[in-house]
């Protein structure tokens, strides 16, 4: 395996597990786990700074939170428009297109 395709690899995962982070801090409460307190408490602090962001951007929605799904959905535009920058730039270094 080489270097640039372990980078790939590195960056898509570590995307997904913040992704899952995001679910799971979302879903904590309904699923009897508290990512506020104990060992789970890094969960929150990884989390909140993006949720935050999108609660200050979106307007005001009644009782819906919508920033947990607005903060995926922004992570998951991240992955997908730098996995495929990274990509096309391994596809250059190698087929020098």
């Amino acid at each position: 395996m080489q270097v640039p395709d372990i980078v790939i690899r590195l960056v898509g995962s570590a995307l997904s597990l913040y992704m899952l982070l995001i679910l799971l801090n979302w879903l904590g409460s309904w699923i009897d786990i508290d990512v506020r307190a104990g060992r789970l408490r890094w969960i929150g602090r990884a989390t909140d700074p993006l949720i935050r962001l999108a609660r200050r951007i979106l307007p005001p929605m009644g009782p819906f939170d919508f920033a947990p799904i607005a903060a995926l959905f922004a992570v998951w535009v991240v992955k997908l428009v730098s996995l495929t920058i990274l990509l096309n730039f391994v596809t250059q270094q190698v087929y020098g297109e």
